[in-house]
């Protein structure tokens, strides 16, 4: 079953500048990623420093390799430097409504 996850970013105001080429340089590996079919970024569009990443991965066991993968030192990435908050949810797609 088609997952979406959804990160929602707060961006600390001072680095708002650099998010581009760090969210980028991240979603390198998301993009790659075993199970992720894809992602978008979305900025609000009346506050700047509010991103969410849109992502769209095979089932939730590829999402949940991602996960673990991102909790591992290869893994890790430079998004907690540009950011104040993160919150990650997940949704199921419900084809049958």
């Amino acid at each position: 079953m088609t997952v979406i996850a959804i990160l929602e970013l707060t961006l600390k105001p001072e680095s708002v500048a650099d998010a581009p080429a760090i969210i980028t340089e991240t979603l390198q590996a998301t993009r790659g990623f075993a199970g992720c079919l894809g992602c978008e970024v979305t900025v609000d569009v009346t506050d700047e420093t509010h991103v969410a990443i849109v992502e769209r991965w095979t089932s939730v066991e590829a999402d949940d390799a991602y996960r673990a993968f991102r909790a591992t030192p290869e893994g890790a990435n430079r998004l907690g430097s540009i950011t104040a908050d993160r919150k990650l949810t997940r949704y199921t797609v419900r084809d049958d409504l």
